[in-house]
């Protein structure tokens, strides 16, 4: 993305700064300061000197299913705990995106309503147009590519990955490598997704990489739903969502997930016992991202902001990689030399590049899915 040179050295040489634990980015006057619930940026807010002290004065942060073991959440929220003194709750881990816009919605200006989400792009665009976010730009604003943020702030990209296919190699044989293999008569019963796709981003975007494997397209993720009910007719679908547990212990065999859960899975279970093997399928490659936004009615708005930033840092950044997952600044962060180098080479090798649907695009599989799903597995 073109962007000013003097800005980006300026962002960069911030993070260098602030990657040393130093502070001289966080100093600078800012003009027109804002309290927390209404700041759109750090320097708003009065710097990042200002933002830590009233997110420190309000000591919590609330979220929403955020499971540990889901991009390196366990690292960050860890590294966000130990570095500011902010104890981080999390509800429902094993939530899924609309759980969370439900429960802005529910929970308005309640003491209980979660801070930040975690949702996919297509679910953050919702939720931005029920008005329910907060704009706010973290310092990493400008080299967040175009394409994967808000023009108004309200939700910028985070992390992602490719759908993938893991498959425990001790209980199956062979284990699918493409989305034809599933419909193979030795995996009745074992094909899984993480949840319900209309409630789920993992489990929408596993529909999308499916139609695009049969025919479909960005404008048309029907063949993905007419995917799975052959899925479910030849009796090869798993009506339970997959997860760490149900992995480790065989109830869902073969799993449909981000290649950064499963190749997370085969590193927590290898010393289980379990042979978990991950596969990009090349018939059905898709890539997506997950955005992080603020709730306009944050019950810690202070913590909300420095929760952001921190994720968007060098260092939440390369938590994330670690976690197999591809950072949204890894192509910046290559540029300024903050980028993981290690842990960049161990994330698996995809050919081509990845596009992404546009917002009429997501919006309009988002509605076919809603409508279809429940008849196309119906059975």
């Amino acid at each position: 993305m073109t962007r000013p040179r003097a800005r980006a050295a300026a962002v960069l040489g911030c993070f260098a700064l602030m990657a040393l634990g130093l502070s001289a980015c966080e100093n600078r006057p800012a003009a027109g300061l804002a309290k927390p619930p209404v700041a759109t940026s750090a320097e708003n807010a009065g710097g990042m000197r200002a933002l830590i002290a009233a997110a420190k004065r309000e000591g919590t942060l609330r979220t929403i299913a955020l499971p540990r073991d889901w991009a390196d959440y366990g690292g960050l929220i860890d590294g966000f705990g130990k570095k500011y003194g902010i104890k981080v709750t999390v509800e429902d881990p094993l939530g899924h995106s609309e759980d969370e816009i439900d429960a802005l919605k529910r929970r308005g200006n309640r003491p209980t309503a979660p801070d930040v989400i975690d949702v996919g792009d297509a679910f953050a665009r919702n939720a931005a147009a029920q008005n329910l976010l907060a704009p706010y730009k973290v310092a990493a604003y400008d080299s967040i590519p175009d394409n994967q943020k808000d023009p108004k702030a309200r939700w910028s990209n985070n992390y992602g990955g490719y759908i993938s296919i893991g498959c425990d190699a001790n209980r199956v044989k062979p284990c699918p490598e493409t989305f034809a293999d599933l419909l193979k008569p030795a995996y009745k019963g074992k094909v899984s997704l993480e949840g319900d796709p209309p409630r789920s981003a993992t489990a929408f975007s596993s529909v999308y990489a499916a139609a695009l494997a049969n025919n479909g397209s960005f404008d048309d993720i029907q063949p993905g739903l007419d995917f799975f009910a052959e899925l479910e007719k030849n009796g090869n679908l798993n009506p339970l969502s997959s997860n760490l547990p149900t992995v480790q212990d065989g109830r869902t065999p073969i799993s449909i997930n981000w290649d950064y859960i499963n190749l997370h899975y085969a590193d927590q279970l290898r010393d289980k016992g379990v042979n978990w093997q991950v596969a990009i399928p090349f018939d059905g490659s898709f890539a997506q991202y997950f955005a992080l936004a603020i709730n306009k009615n944050a019950p810690h708005p202070a913590a909300a902001r420095l929760w952001q930033e921190y994720l968007f840092s060098p260092e939440g950044q390369n938590l994330r990689l670690r976690g197999y997952a591809r950072p949204v600044l890894m192509d910046a962060m290559q540029q300024d030399g903050t980028l993981d180098k290690a842990a960049a080479a161990r994330l698996p090798t995809v050919e081509g590049t990845p596009q992404f649907p546009t917002d009429a695009q997501l919006e309009k599989a988002r509605e076919t899915v809603a409508r279809g799903w429940a008849k196309a597995v119906s059975g």
